[in-house]
């Protein structure tokens, strides 16, 4: 049965994973493990370990607190709610967004709280 914990740092990988644009193959093989056993963590089925993580963090450039952010005790019981990551659509646009040369992104984030306040 899959632990709460490791479905969110699952998700925390595969999402880190995504925005960057990383394979799972990539990503297996800058940790030196198949791409199956990626796959694995990131669906929560099987739980990494903390030198694993360790490794994963590096390669996708974050702290391994990054995996645990937004994780509460109350959230592990009906899983994690409120995710917008865990739309396709936001992450294609967070994606979109981080691709963008720095000046366009200060331009598109001023443009969208303007847009957020007058709806």
């Amino acid at each position: 049965m899959k632990h709460g914990v490791d479905v969110h740092v699952g998700k925390r990988i595969r999402h880190r994973r995504w925005m960057i644009g990383m394979t799972q193959q990539q990503l297996a093989e800058a940790v030196g493990i198949k791409f199956q056993q990626i796959q694995k963590y990131e669906t929560g089925m099987n739980r990494v370990s903390a030198s694993r993580l360790w490794d994963i963090g590096r390669a996708l450039e974050v702290p391994v607190s990054f995996f645990f952010d937004g994780l509460h005790e109350d959230s592990m019981a009906a899983g994690v709610e409120g995710d917008i990551l865990g739309d396709k659509e936001a992450l294609q646009l967070v994606r979109a967004y981080y691709a963008m040369p720095v000046a366009q992104r200060r331009q598109i984030f001023e443009l969208a709280k303007v847009l957020s306040d007058a709806a």
